[in-house]
């Protein structure tokens, strides 16, 4: 089955020191500030009782921002385990584990049927490794938001820039259209 894919995007780039040297990992554990992680929500449209899924999701603080100011529920895929149990600990010491969870694993294998909304902070090539799974799984009118990076081949439906702590960040949001028949 084809998509049609609209999209929504608020974008800026990493420097090269920043990718990863591992070929394993897909991005380093970089957090994004508070304002770009309201911002990536806000632009999504996470109303309350939309599921978020946050693919890479290091210390949990998409999780956290998504159920606490959002009213989502939300769920965390992380690689690291040490990020995974730290992510876990927080949302259990902060009382939420009815609305967030982590799961450690793979993004390439977690189940994103039931998503609404999936949050990326990850390179472009990874974002675009992604693609097929975006495509073949999120159903019409699930966002996509990425921080800062692109996804090859899909038009965003809008781009923002954001400056905070002196530097500029894009943020990109897509959005899932009709399936094709």
């Amino acid at each position: 089955m084809k998509f049609a894919i609209y999209s929504f995007v608020v974008l800026s780039a990493l420097p090269l020191s920043a990718q990863p040297s591992d070929p394993h990992r897909l991005a380093p554990y970089v957090p994004s500030p508070k304002e770009i992680i309201e911002q990536m929500l806000q632009s999504a449209n996470v109303k309350r009782g939309d599921v978020v899924v946050d693919l890479g999701c290091g210390d949990g603080r998409i999780l956290i921002t998504a159920v606490q100011k959002f009213g989502a529920k939300a769920v965390g895929v992380e690689l690291n385990p040490k990020l995974a149990k730290e992510a876990t600990e927080m949302i259990a010491r902060l009382g939420l584990q009815n609305h967030a969870k982590v799961i450690r694993g793979d993004i390439f294998e977690v189940d994103l049927t039931q998503a609404d909304v999936v949050t990326l902070y990850l390179t472009t090539n990874f974002n675009e490794r992604l693609r097929p799974k975006f495509e073949q799984s999120l159903r019409p009118g699930a966002r996509v938001v990425s921080h800062d990076y692109g996804i090859r081949g899909w038009n965003p439906i809008d781009v923002q820039e954001v400056f905070v702590h002196n530097r500029r960040h894009k943020i990109y949001l897509y959005q899932i259209g009709p399936r094709k028949k």
